[in-house]
């Protein structure tokens, strides 16, 4: 497939059709509440760092959200253990007080549902490395979501981010593709998104009844949910795989 591959800062008129595209996120994650403060922030504060992916008739297919941000002001360089929610945070943060950046953090590459399975992801992954380059980067950190991880939501992150196949590449699609542009699997960030909501907007995103003490195994989630129906409430405290690129 022929692709265009531009910035919003280079193109500010495909605006709407990048925030506008389709996507499969599962409903419960856009109501994490960094997200719903942040995530449209990136596209309007930090264009350059908006990628997005044309066919030939025009088309956005596919974009690639990242943010900069300084990894090495707190903590040494370690990644966050809140990772997704904390980056978004500090990025901002850090673009308020004037913070130099050093670091880049992916935050989402998404492609169309009817262009998925040809290999798009990985496209926008390597023009978010040459992107970051570019603009004087020396790291991409990215906290993964494992694309096959929802499969299995009893298995523990710690097991299964660092799985392998035969061949010695990660078990999970996402991860192997990360890994195949050269990145390294550094950690689990057991904390890296969090969704609380009552048990009537669970019950109105998933169609669950949410009538039972205890874990629920929700379509989409990679962990299950902790329900209090005493409380009439329920928690989703998401894990993600912190992964380290070097450019």
């Amino acid at each position: 497939m022929e692709l265009k591959v531009s910035t919003l800062a280079d193109r500010p008129e495909m605006y709407d059709q990048v925030a506008g595209m389709a996507d499969t996120w599962p409903e419960f994650i856009r109501h994490d509440l960094v997200n719903d403060a942040h995530y449209d922030r990136i596209a309007t504060e930090l264009p350059e760092y908006v990628l997005f992916a044309e066919d030939e008739r025009g088309e956005v297919i596919a974009h690639a959200y990242s943010v900069p941000f300084a990894l090495a002001d707190e903590g040494l360089g370690e990644l966050p253990a809140r990772g997704w929610d904390e980056v978004l945070v500090r990025a901002f943060a850090d673009l308020r007080r004037g913070t130099r950046p050093d670091t880049v953090s992916a935050i989402s590459i998404v492609v169309a549902p009817h262009a998925q399975g040809g290999g798009l992801s990985g496209r926008l992954l390597s023009a978010m490395r040459d992107n970051a380059r570019a603009h004087g980067f020396d790291e991409v950190v990215a906290p993964v979501r494992p694309s096959a991880k929802h499969l299995e939501p009893r298995t523990a992150m710690e097991e299964y981010a660092f799985r392998t196949r035969g061949d010695g590449l990660p078990h999970d699609p996402w991860l192997r593709v990360h890994v195949r542009a050269g990145a390294r699997i550094e950690a689990v960030a057991p904390a890296s998104m969090t969704v609380a909501a009552s048990l009537d907007e669970w019950r109105a995103w998933t169609g669950l009844p949410f009538d039972e003490e205890g874990p629920v195994e929700v379509p989409g989630a990679l962990v299950p949910v902790h329900c209090e129906p005493g409380r009439g409430y329920a928690v989703y405290v998401e894990p993600n795989v912190w992964v380290r690129h070097a450019l």
